[in-house]
């Protein structure tokens, strides 16, 4: 989608024309320079990886344009009118004429405006109607998304697997397209998913199924935000979206669907980690598959070592950060629904030896 056609070397020209297209072009020359001073965000907004964000990227930049319009009409006004009738030493200090009324300048500011909104939400309807027509193709991959407090979960339907704040998805290829859809509800309060480099804002909502898709057509880690406000530590539930090529996603699913590691020989810490982790409360909210855990009301711990990050993105999956963790989660992420173990030295060191061989 582009909103910034250009007339074809060696055309006729047209004197109003040619003005658009040059302020469109120095517009999206503004637009630019802002993109390159962001051009290291993994969130920029005008670096789009996927199909419905570059839909809302061509969008941003038509309102962005008008309303770079209506900002330089109104200053250069205010401009022009602070220079035109500045206080002058020869000014009586007579007020002057009063002028009250003006059918065309009330009638000037009021249509125009409607005409403009009226413009705007047609095309952001078009670009909305538009994405969701897209049918979905029988390559798609289904993955349901459940937003908690504070942290994300993932089930794979057609796949059998279930894993929590990295969601990992194919890249789809434009010969054979493959797009993720996403079906997302919520847990306990509203939340968002927001991804800017591959769609808009989604809302989780209690009791309600919303759905995207997306498809980035190049591998790499996409980050964002939960973009709704649910609770105390609504800015650190981040969303962290690795896109793999083919190889590397079945890769991933076969790894995720095995069991968790059961035998620990050579590994003492580890084996006694286990039982001391099976007899405490930690199996009430977590699932380690193939053991007694089958908690639900917190993440899925199967393959926890094989996760970049724990608490939902903040803090890097490190022996050293999920002791501490474990310990005590309000001192890392204060306010999260984790209570605090208050193990013993001996039984966070084996705990946490047992939680990192689960790869």
């Amino acid at each position: 989608m582009s909103f910034f056609a250009r007339r074809p070397t060696g055309s006729p020209g047209n004197g109003k024309l040619d003005a658009v297209h040059s302020f469109r072009s120095i517009a999206y020359g503004i637009f630019f320079l802002a993109d390159e001073g962001f051009a290291q965000s993994p969130t920029n907004i005008f670096d789009p990886a996927a199909t419905p964000a570059h839909s809302a990227f061509g969008l941003s930049m038509l309102v962005l344009s008008i309303t770079l319009v209506i900002f330089l009409i109104v200053a250069g006004l205010l401009l022009y009118a602070l220079i035109r009738y500045r206080q002058r030493t020869t000014d009586s200090d007579r007020e002057p004429a009063q002028i009250y009324g003006s059918n065309q300048i009330e009638l000037s500011w009021t249509v125009i405006p409607i005409l403009i909104v009226v413009m705007l939400f047609l095309t952001t309807t078009r670009v909305i109607l538009g994405t969701q027509a897209i049918p979905k193709p029988d390559s798609a991959m289904d993955v349901t998304v459940i937003g908690h407090q504070y942290w994300w979960e993932y089930r794979y339907p057609k796949l059998g697997i279930v894993t929590a704040n990295e969601l990992h998805i194919p890249i789809s290829n434009p010969t054979k397209p493959t797009p993720t859809y996403l079906t997302m509800s919520s847990a306990d309060v509203s939340h968002s998913f927001w991804v800017p480099r591959l769609a808009g804002k989604t809302d989780l909502i209690p009791n309600r199924i919303n759905t995207m898709w997306i498809d980035p057509q190049q591998p790499g880690l996409y980050l964002g935000q939960c973009a709704q406000y649910c609770g105390i530590q609504h800015a650190k539930m981040l969303l962290r979206v690795y896109a793999q090529s083919p190889e590397d996603f079945a890769s991933w699913v076969n790894q995720q669907k095995k069991p968790a590691l059961q035998n620990f020989i050579g590994n003492a810490a580890a084996m006694e980690g286990q039982t001391v982790f099976m007899h405490n409360a930690c199996i009430n909210c977590h699932t380690v598959s193939g053991t007694a855990a089958t908690g639900r009301f917190g993440p899925d711990l199967t393959h926890l070592a094989s996760r970049d990050t724990i608490a939902s993105g903040p803090i890097l999956n490190t022996p050293e950060n999920l002791r501490k963790w474990i310990d005590d989660p309000n001192s890392m992420k204060p306010g999260s629904l984790m209570p605090a173990m208050h193990l013993n030295d001996h039984d966070l060191n084996v705990i946490t030896a047992y939680l990192t061989q689960l790869h």
